[in-house]
């Protein structure tokens, strides 16, 4: 056998090798690596949730989940906006100064990005019960005669308007929570996540 054929032979065997080691290396790193991206269930539990707004008519109400929450996003009425300034005298905290609960872009009497949708985490301030909708104006069950509509937690009777502010002398210590959201569009929104315009 000649020198050059044992050179060739050799190089061609570790050509193949190198090869097969590149090919199983690959294959071994690639569940390592996939690994470290977050689960489907820990993405749900904090990733930003978009939501279709588009069907949502004047004085409708939809849910959506983020992170394992209710996030109420309601479509206001001009007539829903007008009363929301006459109510705060008899609100708790009704320009939201309060730390916790309303981000600094979020206080006003709609505590909203556009006044027109109300978007909020529908969890009562008080012991973490789902409040009801009660959007019809008038005197009703635990309700007061000149009631505006918004929302009552049946569990200990707290009341909140339309824009989630809670009413004096109630269990519940705070409005409810505005998550950090933002528009991605006319018809969607974000939540979860709020850039500055």
């Amino acid at each position: 056998m000649s020198e050059t054929q044992v050179d060739t032979s050799k190089r061609t065997w570790l050509i193949a090798s190198g090869c097969a080691g590149a090919v199983g290396t690959v294959c071994t790193a690639i569940p390592f690596v996939e690994s470290f991206e977050p689960s489907e269930k820990a993405k749900a539990a904090g990733a930003p949730v978009e939501a279709d707004i588009s069907g949502l008519k004047p004085g409708e109400k939809m849910t959506v989940a983020w992170r394992g929450q209710p996030v109420w996003i309601m479509r206001r009425t001009p007539e829903e906006l007008a009363e929301l300034p006459k109510l705060d005298p008899e609100l708790a905290d009704p320009k939201s100064d309060r730390p916790g609960f309303t981000p600094p872009w979020a206080k006003s009497d709609w505590r909203s990005i556009k006044p027109e949708f109300l978007v909020i985490v529908g969890i009562c301030t008080h012991l973490g019960c789902s409040p009801v909708d009660r959007f019809t104006p008038g005197p009703q069950p635990s309700l007061p005669n000149d009631w505006q509509g918004g929302f009552l937690c049946p569990c200990h009777g707290s009341t909140y308007d339309l824009a989630g502010r809670v009413f004096k002398n109630k269990p519940a210590p705070d409005n409810m929570l505005v998550p950090p959201y933002m528009f991605l569009s006319d018809t969607k929104l974000l939540i979860g996540q709020h850039e500055k315009a």
